[in-house]
C-alpha cells in the first residue's frame, strides 16, 4: 500500500478486509501517517517504497501524481501488478512507457477511475451505447485538498473517463470555459466535446458550489437516461416499441441502489484480474485516453493564464 492519506487509508483498510489478500504494509513519507495507519491495521510501516519490491505481488499507489511514474515502473518491473490512482501519470509519455511495460512484463495496469464501479452505471451497461449526446454535471463545495491542481485534473477526469467509454470514438474537437475563484487553478469549467461520429458531450465541474452532485444525461435516438451518480439512481424513458393509444409513446423506469462500496468493487475487480488473468475493468490505456484530453483541455485554458499544465495530488 503506498500512501497513508485520505484515500489511500481507504484502500488500505479494503484490502485489509478482502479474504483473497494479505496486506503486507503502508509507505508513505510523513512518519505520523504511516504509523498511524500500521497500527489501526497491525501491519509493518515503510518509508522507503523499495523496502517491499520484489516482497509483494501487487499494490495500490496513492500518492501525489508526480510520484506515480517511478513507482509504478519501478513495481512493474519487480513483477508486481499495480492500481494507480487517478490520473494516471503526470505526462502522457510516462502513461505510454507504464503500460508498455505491463504488457512486456504481463502484470495487470489498472487505474483508479472508481466511478466506473459505480452500481448506476454498472446497471445501466448497453443501454448507454448509441449516445447522440451526453451531458455531465459534477459539483462539489469548496476544499483544500486537492486545490494544487485545476478542477478538470481533480474531478472532471472522471466524467471525462465515463464519456469516452460511452462514445467509443476519438475525439474531434474541445471547446472550453474556466476560471479561478478561490485557489491559483481553474475552479470552475465547462467543456464540449464533440467526436467522430458525432456524438457531443456537454461536461461541467465546479469545486466552488454551494451542494454536491453528480448526474450524467445520455440521450439515444430512442431513449433519455439520467443517472444521478450521488443518489445511485437510474431513470430510463424509453420509446415504446409498439404505442398505446391514450398513454405515452414512451415507458419510465426507475432504479434506486444501495448505498454499496465502489472502491471495495474496484479493489475486488483488480484483485480477480490478477487471479484470472483478465485485462482490468479500466485499464491502463483508458487511463491514457482521460490524460490525454485533460492536457488538451488544460492546455486550451492555460493561454489565458487560468490553468497551470503541472499536476499534484491525486484526487479521490
Amino acid at each position: 500500500m503506498l500512501g497513508a492519506g485520505y484515500l489511500g487509508r481507504f484502500h488500505a483498510q479494503k484490502y485489509a478486509s478482502e479474504s483473497t489478500s494479505q496486506l503486507v504494509g503502508v509507505v508513505d513519507l510523513r512518519p505520523e501517517a504511516r504509523d498511524a495507519l500500521a497500527r489501526e491495521l497491525s501491519i509493518t510501516a515503510y518509508a522507503d517504497y523499495r523496502d517491499l519490491l520484489g516482497r509483494v505481488d501487487a499494490v495500490s499507489i496513492v500518492t501525489t501524481t508526480p510520484a506515480h511514474f517511478a513507482i509504478a515502473r519501478d513495481f512493474l518491473q519487480a513483477g508486481a501488478h499495480v492500481l494507480v490512482e487517478k490520473p494516471i501519470t503526470e505526462t502522457v509519455a510516462q502513461a505510454r512507457e507504464l503500460i508498455d511495460m505491463a504488457t512486456r512484463c504481463q502484470r495487470v495496469l489498472q487505474v483508479g477511475h472508481l466511478e466506473r464501479f459505480n452500481p448506476a452505471i454498472v446497471a445501466a451497461g448497453s443501454r448507454l451505447e448509441g449516445a447522440r449526446f451526453i451531458e455531465c454535471q459534477r459539483l462539489a463545495p469548496f476544499k483544500e485538498r486537492g486545490t494544487d491542481v485545476n478542477v478538470i485534473l481533480d474531478l472532471m477526469i472522471h466524467d471525462i473517463d465515463i464519456v469516452q467509454s460511452i462514445v467509443g470514438q476519438p475525439l474531434e474537437s474541445v471547446d472550453a470555459v474556466g476560471t479561478p475563484v478561490f485557489s491559483g487553478a481553474v475552479d470552475i469549467a465547462n467543456v464540449r466535446l464533440r467526436f467522430v461520429g458525432g456524438c457531443v458531450a456537454n461536461v461541467t465541474a465546479s469545486r466552488v458550489s454551494l451542494k454536491t452532485e453528480r448526474k450524467l444525461r445520455v440521450f439515444r435516438d430512442d431513449a433519455y437516461l439520467s443517472i444521478d451518480l450521488q443518489q445511485r439512481i437510474l431513470t430510463t424513458i424509453a420509446k415504446r416499441a409498439v404505442p398505446v393509444a391514450g398513454e405515452l409513446p414512451v415507458t419510465i423506469e426507475e432504479q434506486s441502489f444501495e448505498q454499496g462500496d465502489a472502491l471495495r468493487a474496484e479493489i475486488r475487480s483488480f484483485l480477480d484480474c490478477i487471479v484470472a488473468g483478465r485485462a482490468p475493468v479500466v485499464s491502463g490505456e483508458d487511463g491514457l485516453r482521460a490524460l490525454e484530453t485533460a492536457i488538451r483541455i488544460t492546455d486550451l485554458l492555460a493561454p489565458k493564464g487560468l490553468a497551470p499544465t503541472g499536476l499534484g495530488p491525486t484526487g479521490g
